[in-house]
């Protein structure tokens, strides 16, 4: 699994740890199929993925869909507690 904090300051509070799971093209083009980010919302998990990854995986992540705990969610700002799981799917068939 791969673990990445978004944390800058180091006195800072940390923001909640967050499980991801890629899928498909997402995996693919990550590398894994899981990773660990810390993040208060699902931009910041999404921003998070995209720095430690491709250009390519950055781009595949951006355009995918997400799940917050097995639940769709499409708002970016969403907050996120500890323990919360997102779920990456990608664009299926070109989309």
């Amino acid at each position: 699994m791969t673990s990445i904090d978004t944390t800058t300051d180091p006195g800072a509070t940390t923001a909640p740890r967050i499980v991801v799971r890629l899928f498909a093209g997402a995996a693919a083009e990550f590398g894994a199929d899981t990773a660990e980010v810390h993040a208060s919302t699902l931009q910041e998990a999404v921003e998070a993925l995209g720095a430690d990854a491709s250009a390519d995986a950055a781009r595949v992540i951006g355009r995918s869909s997400f799940l917050i705990n097995a639940v769709a969610c499409t708002d970016r700002s969403r907050t996120l507690v500890d323990g919360d799981r997102i779920d990456v799917l990608p664009p299926f068939a070109g989309g």
